[in-house]
């Protein structure tokens, strides 16, 4: 199989989504798209948010509003072709096209350079972590796949937060919600 088309690319906020909530969690080997997600165990939850070095991480609408800027110009710099993006209190959701990158490094730029951002911007420690370890790196090879992707992250995340639509123009750099 050739390059996809785009990633469909999702990580959470630190401390947000758990092993063993209710509403369901992926591991290493839990991970196939179309695959159940792990079941609720409320004791690994438990041992989870004990094991935290600091609270949970959440975005506001100003760090909602920095973490899309960034996105938006990191991909501008990588000369990656943005598709949307949607910032959400605990989650973030990207559709990227970075033929040349894998979906792991695509993803861990954006995390490390929207920590900086964040860092810079509202004075947190550096030591802050504000993203789970890893996230969701799925590969879209079909123009449906990547259409569908596109309308999950834009219209299907509930009332609109900080997002980008790349099929829209806009001002460079600003956020349309």
């Amino acid at each position: 199989m050739g390059a996809p088309l785009a990633y469909f690319i999702t990580f959470t906020t630190y401390g947000t989504w758990l092993h063993g909530r209710d509403a369901g969690s992926v591991d290493r080997e839990h991970n196939r798209p179309g695959t159940p997600f792990l079941s609720a165990n409320p004791a690994l939850e438990r041992a989870r948010a004990e094991a935290m070095r600091h609270p949970p991480y959440l975005l506001d609408g100003p760090r909602r509003d920095v973490a899309v800027r960034t996105i938006r110009e990191v991909a501008d710099h990588r000369g990656w072709h943005l598709h949307a993006v949607h910032v959400r209190a605990n989650h973030v959701h990207i559709v990227v096209s970075a033929t040349a990158a894998r979906p792991e490094r695509v993803m861990s730029d954006l995390k490390a350079w929207t920590s900086r951002r964040l860092r810079e911007t509202f004075a947190e420690p550096p030591d802050c972590d504000r993203w789970t370890q890893h996230g969701s790196t799925r590969w879209l090879n079909t123009e449906a796949s990547l259409t569908a992707a596109i309308t999950y992250v834009l219209d299907e995340q509930g009332a609109p937060m900080s997002r980008y639509d790349g099929r829209s123009p806009q001002r460079p750099n600003e956020p349309d919600a």
